[in-house]
């Protein structure tokens, strides 16, 4: 049909395999370090905190990682998720631009991040774990565990950054209808965040103290991991279920992108959607854009240094090397609370520096405006995180209809804003204003990297 608009895949088509990127690096990634020695760390040191099956999907450079039966049996449920044909924007837009979005909506929890979950959350199990402790920045990624363990049996503790915890109580409220315990960060329950809110009271909170609270936790108790929901390897693996299925329905579309974008905090819905493209071209297929689009209240990888720092705000995580604005960093506290965070995953970092990806950033009011143009033409209120990818790809399709050029543009809707309807409130109410990180505080965060020989 020469007007189709959704292009969907049966049950039967649900990937088998991760696409690992590590495999077509032209240059191996550097590796991690440990906090301590600052030495390469190895995967008995990383035990403390991880099930032995993630790290060594972390280290792997097998191309293809089975995906357990167990874990697919459940993806099911909404996958594979729908590639829509975006023609009422098209034609909202004028351009000659074919525009393709893979919604990743569909989640029970709304959102890409329970791609990830659901493996970590089984393989978790499968090591005898009870616990998991992990972060949260707007609360798609604690929903999405909190499901995973609730399906698998687990106890989840998660740690909200609180300018989140604040503005989004349904999060909360999803988060403990399946069980979990929700706590605003910086809290009282740790050490890390106790000193926090010595030194700042009102601390609006970060994705680094929450994970620095989430991670002291695990490393206390022997039944008790902790779990990320984007930046290491293992989780952008997870996500590219995404990326292959879009290969599939790109085939059905008669179609190919020349561009593919997807909104970047950590990376896990951008590496979801692009890396199987990129590694496709890697591997001597066609050449691609990829696009990484991140706030320009966070701009990480348009402004901050490619070198190694830690993941969290109090020092406790291993080291890698990755575009950063400082561990210290605390960002304002704009919507976009998922894309909040000071450093990009490795692996994003490591093909941005080799020229694979093109970087670029918006303030929210644009992105706000980008995603309430989307919404009117397609019907679906993108969560604000999914809303720069949707400027990036309104900018593009308006190129296109000044160029003349016929581009075909793909990108990841990651999440549904149903649960962000105060934003929107607030957009539409003009409360909401472009906030501006601060440059001396990111100046005095880089200042404070470590110094690896």
């Amino acid at each position: 049909m020469s007007d189709t608009v959704k292009y969907l895949l049966d049950e039967q088509h649900l990937p088998r395999f991760w696409y690992n990127i590590n495999a077509d690096l032209p240059k191996p990634l550097d590796p991690i370090l440990h906090p301590g020695t600052q030495q390469p760390i190895s995967p008995a040191e990383l035990e403390v905190i991880f099930p032995r099956a993630v790290i060594e999907q972390e280290v792997s450079t097998e191309r293809e990682i089975e995906i357990p039966e167990p874990v697919r049996e459940v993806l099911r449920q909404w996958r594979p998720s729908p590639l829509f044909r975006a023609r009422r924007l098209e034609k909202a837009l004028n351009t000659p631009a074919k525009i393709f979005y893979k919604y990743e909506g569909v989640s029970p929890a709304g959102s890409h991040k329970a791609n990830t979950a659901i493996a970590q959350a089984f393989y978790n199990k499968a090591e005898g774990v009870k616990r998991i402790t992990t972060e949260t920045g707007a609360g798609q990624w604690g929903s999405s565990l909190a499901l995973a363990g609730s399906m698998f049996g687990l106890e989840i503790l998660v740690y909200m950054v609180k300018v989140s915890f604040n503005q989004k109580p349904y999060r909360r409220a999803f988060m403990e209808t399946f069980g979990a315990e929700c706590i605003a960060s910086p809290s009282n329950t740790t050490e890390s965040g106790r000193a926090i809110l010595a030194e700042h009271p009102d601390s609006t909170g970060s994705l680094g103290i929450a994970i620095s609270e989430a991670v002291e936790l695990a490393a206390q108790r022997d039944d008790t991991k902790y779990a990320l929901g984007s930046v290491l390897n293992h989780v952008l693996l997870h996500q590219t279920v995404i990326g292959i299925e879009a290969q599939k329905q790109m085939e059905m579309a008669d179609a190919y992108p020349d561009m593919v974008i997807g909104c970047t905090g950590g990376g896990s819905n951008f590496a979801g959607i692009a890396f199987p493209f990129i590694g496709e071209q890697m591997r001597g297929g066609r050449k691609i854009q990829s696009i990484a689009v991140e706030p320009s209240a966070c701009p990480t990888l348009t402004k901050g240094l490619f070198a190694y720092d830690f993941g969290d705000t109090a020092h406790l995580t291993p080291l890698c090397k990755m575009y950063t604005l400082g561990s210290t960093f605390v960002p304002p506290g704009f919507h976009a609370g998922g894309l909040r965070y000071h450093g990009m995953a490795p692996q994003i970092s490591h093909l941005a520096a080799l020229g694979y990806i093109d970087p670029r950033s918006y303030n929210q009011l644009e992105c706000f405006a980008a995603g309430i143009q989307f919404a009117k033409a397609e019907g679906i209120i993108p969560a604000p995180e999914a809303n720069h990818a949707v400027r990036a790809v309104i900018d593009e399709a308006e190129k296109c209809r000044e160029s003349g050029e016929a581009k075909t543009i793909l990108f990841n809707l990651s999440g549904h804003g149903h649960f962000d309807m105060q934003a929107y409130t607030d957009y539409l109410g003009g409360k909401l204003k472009d906030l501006d990180y601060a440059e001396n505080e990111v100046a005095m965060a880089l200042s404070g990297l470590p110094s690896i020989g």
